[in-house]
């Protein structure tokens, strides 16, 4: 049905001068209209109108430059900007630039002692004044990276339904089937390029959360713009709420997802595909789609399954798979091996130790090492022990096989120590305390320097702790971990230990592959994040007892790693031949077909990526004006009226 606007009469939408109103069809009494909708019934306004970074003047009214966190600047608006807005006496007289409000956005949150507190604080910064916070963030990001990262992001999840406030991202759940592609177009930006979706299955190492782990596609996005500089606007957090089998959960009251066990099986694959159709469809074939927190049962199997079909990464796999062998590139530098030299022991065979090995294993063949001895330098242990061909219990499904060894099975962690002696051993199995002080020092006792990486998160489920690490080693240990640790006092030196945060890696992947349109994100593009990350480690970094950078140059990290990925994107391809049929005509021809699809490739990679960054600076809020040049003087002729014949002069 057409409407008409209560005040200007406008036909077939609403009009922000008033009301609307059922169109007037002919013949029909107005009267009767206005029964029907009040003249007066008020407007009801978005919370925000604001879509893409391209704002049009005349469709935002002034008080829309404090409602909305994209445009509003809190006390820096400027007088001439408060009296032309219309918004002048709706703040105090004070004015104040952003780098005071930066600082009192300091003294804030380091007023609160608990870290929930803090990612509440920031969190309403974020609903409230969206510059302000990304440049708080991206400023003080050693400080506020484990308040809005791991490992509080974990706690704020546990408690997602006693602090939700407002929706950050999308809901998507299976009651929906059939329907997504109506739930993505409700979400307000029509410019989204970079998708962070969970199904809540296996949230770090809490387990699952469902629905509730919504927070970590809103960290993981947050850091997208803070470390990277993609646009907000371009990023959005989903889950896909398929219920959950967390049984205190499926009996909390502040529970706010399906309250159902988890679907799974053939329904479920075909929830998944949906999904990814009615992105691909809602927002094009190049949106960047990163899988996080899947059940390691799924991870593996999507990957294989949409890496070719579509835009899409596992971040859980290769994320944290190029942030771990950035750490071992590292370590060479220390030990004076090379990889052919290492011998490496996993503790988990998950996605995240499957991921760390499949690009170890690519690192060995670029150096050289034949792949079948490269998968033989890697030993697996899971729940059930270590991966063998000979051992009766446990499963040796999916990548698992790849490194399954024809020895006799053995159980025991410390006993597998002692008889492979590893030079590297690597924790990803989110079992708390498995590196015990024996097996530490059986490690010290086999290398001069070992390399030892507990990677679980959160911190409460690190293999062992950075102290244990270097108290049972004599401080010979080359450590990391995947959650923060406190320095390490040993005897007159201070050890700062590494943290292989994914977040070194995540952002610049995601810059470089947006901004070139990649259709396929191949794991050339993570082994090339893990050597830019590598090569950004100082001598000084070492020294201290960290494998990697400094946090507070994880901007400069991100950037490089995305000039990485801009190069592969263009230079990594095939060639596409014509048909045979055409080859008498074409014989001479070939076309090279890139990852990339934006054209034509930039020569300054740099230079080009920086000009798509985000702007964390206030901008003005006025329209753009100019001046027209002085109208030339040309005499016109007398204006002489049209005279009008017949019946239509008395219709005009």
């Amino acid at each position: 049905a057409a409407f008409n606007c209560s005040l200007c009469g406008t036909v077939g939408k609403l009009c922000r001068s008033g009301t609307s109103l059922p169109a007037v069809a002919t013949g029909s009494s107005p009267t009767a209209v206005s029964t029907a909708m009040p003249a007066s019934a008020p407007v009801i306004r978005k919370y925000q109108e604001v879509s893409g970074d391209i704002i049009t003047p005349g469709q935002v009214r002034g008080i829309d430059h404090i409602r909305d966190p994209r445009l509003n600047k809190g006390l820096a608006f400027t007088l001439e900007e408060r009296q032309t807005l219309g918004i002048h006496g709706l703040q105090p007289a004070r004015f104040k630039t952003q780098e005071e409000q930066l600082q009192l956005c300091k003294i804030a949150v380091n007023r609160y002692t608990e870290p929930l507190n803090k990612y509440l604080y920031l969190s309403d910064l974020y609903d409230r004044n969206e510059r302000l916070f990304f440049r708080f963030l991206s400023e003080n990001i050693e400080d506020l990276m484990p308040i809005v990262y791991t490992p509080t992001v974990g706690l704020a999840c546990q408690r997602f339904g006693l602090i939700y406030r407002r929706p950050h991202g999308l809901f998507v759940t299976f009651n929906d089937r059939g329907h997504v592609f109506d739930v993505m177009k409700n979400w307000p930006e029509p410019d989204v390029r970079a998708i962070c979706v969970t199904d809540g299955e296996r949230i770090l190492g809490l387990g699952d959360l469902g629905a509730c782990g919504m927070g970590i596609p809103v960290g993981k996005l947050a850091l997208y713009t803070a470390l990277a500089g993609i646009k907000p606007h371009q990023c959005l957090p989903i889950v896909v709420d398929v219920g959950t089998n967390n049984i205190d959960l499926l009996e909390d009251p502040l529970y706010v997802g399906l309250r159902q066990k988890r679907v799974v099986g053939r329904e479920y694959d075909d929830f998944i595909d949906e999904f990814m159709e009615a992105v691909v469809k809602r927002y094009g074939q190049n949106t960047l789609i990163q899988f996080e927190d899947f059940g390691n049962h799924n991870a593996f199997r999507f990957l294989d399954k949409y890496r070719n079909t579509y835009c899409t990464f596992n971040d859980d796999i290769q994320g944290t798979a190029a942030v771990a062998v950035a750490g071992l590139y590292a370590s060479k530098r220390i030990t004076g091996k090379s990889f052919k030299d290492y011998t490496f022991l996993f503790a988990g065979a998950g996605e995240a130790a499957i991921g760390i090995a499949d690009l170890t294993v690519k690192a060995m063949v670029s150096e050289g090492v034949p792949i079948e001895e490269a998968y033989n330098k890697i030993y697996m242990v899971d729940i059930d022990g270590l991966l063998t061909t000979t051992r009766k219990v446990g499963s040796l499904e999916g990548h698992k096989v790849n490194y399954a060894k024809n020895v006799e099975p053995m159980t025991d962690l410390g006993e597998i120590v002692a008889s492979i002696k590893p030079s590297v051993l690597i924790g990803a199995s989110a079992a708390a305390g498995i590196f015990t002080p024996k097996i530490l020092r059986t490690m010290a006792d086999n290398n001069e320097r070992p390399v030892v990486f507990a990677l679980s998160n959160p911190t409460s489920k690190a293999e062992c702790t950075a102290e244990d690490a270097y108290k049972h080693t004599d401080a010979r240990v080359i450590f990391s971990s995947g959650s923060p640790f406190p320095p390490v006092q040993m005897g007159d030196k201070t050890y700062y230990p590494g943290q292989g945060n994914n977040a070194y890696i995540f952002p610049g992947v995601g810059l470089g592959v947006i901004c070139t349109g990649t259709h396929h994100i191949p794991d050339e593009m993570f082994l090339i994040a893990a050597q830019e990350l590598a090569n950004f480690v100082e001598p000084a970094d070492i020294e201290r007892g960290s494998l990697y950078p400094p946090l507070s140059s994880i901007r400069d990290v991100s950037m490089n790693i995305a000039i990485g990925v801009t190069k592969c994107a263009y230079d990594k391809g095939n060639y596409l031949f014509p048909h045979p049929v055409y080859w008498w005509f074409f014989m001479k021809i070939a076309v090279f077909l890139g990852l990339a699809s934006t054209y034509p490739e930039p020569q300054d990679k740099r230079k080009w990526l920086e000009n798509q960054l985000y702007n964390f600076n206030y901008e003005s809020s006025m329209p753009v004006t100019w001046a027209w040049p002085r109208m030339p003087y040309i005499k016109t002729r007398e204006l002489v009226p049209t005279e009008l014949y017949g019946k239509q002069s008395d219709n005009i």
